[in-house]
């Protein structure tokens, strides 16, 4: 089987059509990872709302109700229920990259293997988890600090503030927008941790630093991704739990076409996030290609392929094919 990446394929057009290509071709294979993954995990994203508002629904309703008194035992339940969406989504991460990354290279890809390769990834990718969640946790301190002496300075001064001005508002607006600015930014140069964690096998603050240097070149293509697959996961996730939200009141959403939206809903979630996790993986490598680091694994990995792969030679990119007989 041979694989042939051209030039163009360094755009989001590209990526997109490559991540296709994987997924097709190996679609029993990607079809088993989301139904055992993906699939659970959008369901409670898109039910949780509606869940939550109810309290006439048996034992599971009381991991979710907000009419009743929270307990112990109940706080257990609940932490137990993020422990799993927290397992199912770095377990979807781990197995789809490594399913990706192999495609890729067009080595068999089996279901086995992708399983195995969670004892190898989730506790790095845990860690990394942890150290990116840090940093942001640190930089929101900063800017938490910088309006509180900011306030402190004014009243040092003798400033009456007026917290319902047009100037504390607007104050509040720049703020808020250079947070979530910085905060885009970063999750940018991090798009390729994940699969720097599962292909090289680093954790911490490693990946963040290795995805950092990768990127570069190409933030405006993990943007795009970040972009696309974030609104529309966004979208069919607001859209179906503000729907069974207004169900809710009068048990409408135990109702056939409420069920029905809900599967289908959960089905597209379920493709964008494969989607999302496939386009990452293929990012990745076009990112090594373009730093020069991916022309001596194809000379190695591939010893009966004809192989085309974007290559950065001083910041041209340009084709380089590897014939092996």
């Amino acid at each position: 089987m041979s694989t042939a990446v051209q030039a163009q394929a360094l755009s989001l057009c590209g990526i997109l059509i490559e991540s296709k290509r994987i997924i097709g071709a190996h679609s029993r294979h990607f079809l088993a990872l989301s139904l055992l993954f993906l699939l659970p995990l959008s369901f409670s994203l898109i039910t949780y709302p509606a869940l939550s508002q109810t309290d006439s629904v048996a034992t599971p309703s009381l991991l979710f109700s907000t009419h009743h008194q929270p307990t112990p035992h109940h706080l257990l339940l609940l932490i137990l229920y993020s422990l799993l969406l927290l397992l199912l989504s770095l377990s979807a991460l781990a197995s789809i990259t490594h399913s990706t990354y192999h495609g890729f290279y067009g080595r068999p890809v089996k279901l086995v293997s992708a399983l195995k390769s969670l004892t190898r990834s989730l506790l790095p990718l845990v860690s990394t988890s942890i150290a990116s969640q840090s940093i942001l946790l640190v930089v929101a301190l900063a800017f938490l600090l910088f309006v509180g002496l900011v306030v402190k300075l004014a009243e040092t001064l003798g400033f009456a503030i007026d917290y319902n001005s047009i100037y504390c508002s607007a104050l509040s607006v720049l703020v808020a927008l250079a947070f979530v600015l910085i905060v885009v930014y970063l999750q940018v140069n991090w798009s390729l941790a994940s699969v720097v964690v599962v292909a090289e096998s680093k954790w911490g603050l490693e990946p963040l630093r290795r995805s950092s240097y990768l990127i570069r070149g190409m933030r405006s293509v993990a943007l795009s991704l970040l972009l696309l697959y974030g609104a529309s996961i966004g979208f069919f996730v607001w859209g179906n739990s503000s729907l069974l939200v207004n169900l809710n009141g009068d048990s409408g959403w135990r109702s056939w076409a409420a069920v029905v939206e809900t599967v289908l809903s959960s089905s597209f979630v379920t493709l964008f996030m494969l989607n999302y996790v496939a386009a990452s993986t293929v990012l990745y490598m076009y990112c090594k290609a373009l730093h020069g680091e991916l022309a001596s694994e194809i000379a190695e990995e591939f010893a009966r392929e004809y192989v085309s792969l974007p290559f950065d030679d001083e910041k041209l990119p340009h084709v380089v094919s590897v014939v092996l007989a």
